[in-house]
């Protein structure tokens, strides 16, 4: 029999029923896989935070819905692609969503897709990914990050080669032979040509494995026999977009680390489709319809594990991930992901061109894909306090940096990067001399300190400093030999250092100010590699403060 529902509309286009408006405002259905009935699947209204799970039987229901309106579902379960995609108007009751199940197996015959729309195919991401003038998505965000070109990276080729940005090449690493340790390396010949170590030097002719983490989609079938130099098409384009939304998971150890010298696609789980199949994996469990499907490993940090940790001759030598592991930031009630500092939502309210499809979103659920670390977030990462007091003719100066705004130590990663501590006193134009205090170390760059050679200097570096074992070389960014930690004074997530610097104030007149000027700078390689290779990186200024004292 028929069941009679009878509407009247009234003021405001309320519904009043006669005998049940129930159904009026609802929608409900089933999702189903080619076996029957999926119960415990998110059935969810598209782009919005209203979703329901299905019930033993596969049903699902949403009340409450606004009286004439369509809307577009879509359902998922892990083990399955994202099903649904379809819109309906509400007081549907007959919806049917079916779940296909998810390959559990990886293809490593794959084809990588590039993410530009120039190699003309209907699948390369610049093609729905990137935006129009002042409407930067995903692909145009990825095109200013460093990871779109970690291939082509100067300071990793000059270092994997050996040679200075001009091309000159230094001589091959000389070796030695000691009875009882067997062959080991010599330092660089004084009276030979040098522009600064490199892999090839070392190990010619050996690809290595840094194409691990640099040339990712090249390397994931040949970790270590892949030169980054020599890699083509979507695996020259660095941690390429179908790379990173074909990651599964990452391979952790007990202690929740990657395992010692795995970097990169040697600790990655990927699953590439078979042939005539696409697959991304993504963040969003409503993207519909195709083959795509949700990974929580896209809002977890462990996705970053994999080349931000690095161990090698057991020896630890870049650990961001390890260190925001370590900190308050990796509680997961109160802490914060790598994504959410370094991907954090800018504004865009959907990732797909709407001509192509694309749906509108919260714009806080929108997440940026340039990673950049801008002199603007290195400002964010440290406080400065400085304090100056002047008794007779001493003048102290106590600085205290504190790590406020990094998960990680800082600086963080590569141990060529530094932080710069300067720390001057001058009285009209006269410096006063060092009584007591730090002093910056040789490889703060020995020469003219207008020129950014401040080695000697009042002031503090802070640095993981490695030597080589045999040749001791200081500090070295050739961590692929065997090395040791020199020293490692860098500052820890929501840790504080204090340094303090006493001057001379005698030659100056107790009624003339003295002025106290601090500076924290931010330098991506020590200074004599950086002359060696002639890489033209710029100190960049963190934090800054000026302070006058008198009597």
């Amino acid at each position: 029999m028929k069941r009679l529902v009878v509407f009247l509309l009234a003021l405001g286009g309320a519904c009043f029923l006669l005998e049940s408006c129930a159904t009026g405002n609802t929608l409900s259905g089933v999702v189903r896989d080619s076996s029957g009935p999926v119960s415990g699947a998110i059935v969810r209204i598209q782009t919005t935070n209203e979703f329901t799970l299905t019930n033993n039987e596969g049903e699902f229901t949403f009340s409450e819905l606004p009286f004439g309106e369509s809307v577009s579902l879509s359902a998922w379960k892990p083990g399955y692609y994202i099903g649904g995609g379809e819109e309906f108007p509400v007081g549907t009751h007959d919806i049917r969503i079916t779940l296909v199940p998810l390959t559990e197996e990886d293809n490593p015959a794959y084809l990588w897709i590039s993410a530009s729309a120039d190699a003309g195919e209907a699948e390369n991401c610049q093609n729905c990914h990137a935006g129009k003038e002042n409407e930067p998505l995903p692909f145009d965000e990825w095109q200013r990050d460093p990871h779109a070109h970690s291939a082509e990276n100067p300071r990793f080729l000059t270092m994997y080669s050996g040679t200075d940005m001009e091309g000159h090449q230094s001589p091959l690493t000389r070796y030695d032979f000691n009875p009882d340790y067997g062959r080991y390396t010599l330092p660089p010949d004084p009276n030979q040509p040098y522009y600064g170590p490199g892999y090839q030097l070392d190990f010619p002719g050996a690809a290595g494995n840094c194409a691990a983490c640099h040339t990712p989609a090249a390397a994931v079938n040949a970790p270590y026999g892949t030169d980054p130099r020599a890699v083509s098409g979507a695996g020259a384009e660095g941690v390429t977009c179908d790379f990173c939304h074909k990651v599964w998971d990452v391979k952790l150890n007990a202690d929740g680390l990657p395992y010692p010298n795995m970097p990169g696609v040697l600790s990655f789980e990927f699953r590439r489709p078979p042939q005539g199949h696409q697959f991304f994996a993504g963040p969003y469990d409503d993207v519909a319809p195709g083959e795509d499907t949700y990974a929580p490993v896209y809002t977890q940090s462990r996705y970053c594990a994999a080349c931000h940790f690095g161990e090698f001759w057991n020896v630890q030598i870049y650990n961001s991930f390890g260190e925001w592991l370590a900190s308050p930031y990796s509680d997961s009630e109160t802490g914060q992901t790598c994504q959410d500092c370094h991907m954090p939502p800018r504004g865009n309210d959907h990732f797909v061109r709407f001509d192509k499809g694309g749906r509108q979103r919260d714009p806080s659920t929108v997440f940026s894909h340039d990673m950049t670390v801008t002199p603007a977030l290195l400002q964010q990462a440290i406080t400065l306090q400085a304090q100056a007091e002047r008794l007779e003719n001493q003048v102290t100066v106590t600085v205290t940096l504190t790590n406020t705004g990094a998960g990680h130590h800082v600086p963080t990663d590569s141990p060529l990067r530094q932080m710069i501590l300067l720390v001057q006193a001058d009285a009209a134009g006269t410096s006063l001399p060092l009584l007591n205090g730090p002093v910056l170390p040789e490889w703060a760059g020995v020469g003219d300190a207008s020129q950014g050679y401040y080695a000697g200097l009042p002031g503090t570096l802070y640095a993981k400093t490695l030597q080589e074992m045999w040749t001791e070389v200081t500090p070295t960014g050739a961590y692929w030999n065997p090395t040791r930690i020199l020293s490692d004074n860098r500052i820890p997530a929501l840790e504080s250092d204090t340094t303090r610097y006493v001057f001379d104030a005698s030659p100056i007149a107790e009624s003339s100010p003295i002025t106290i000027r601090v500076q924290l700078l931010y330098r991506r390689a020590f200074t004599t590699l950086r002359d060696q290779k002639g890489w033209d990186i710029p100190d960049i200024l963190m934090a800054q403060q000026t302070l006058t004292v008198s009597k």
